[in-house]
């Protein structure tokens, strides 16, 4: 019985949940991130092709 009382005394299984949680929030962070930049990188190109094709002369 002592032995079952120990086993959920311990918080070496909580611990690494929470850590596992932590690196979970972290990881959709860095993916949130990376697609913001993409998506405003994007826009910054899309702008500059914009400015280059308003430039072009009568193609001669």
């Amino acid at each position: 019985m002592t032995d079952v009382r120990e086993r959920f005394s311990r918080e070496d299984g909580a611990v690494a949940t929470e850590y596992g949680l932590l690196l979970v929030l972290i990881a959709l962070a860095i993916v949130a991130a990376a697609i913001a930049l993409g998506l405003a990188i994007a826009g910054v190109f899309s702008r500059g092709a914009t400015t280059l094709g308003s430039v072009g002369g009568s193609g001669s």
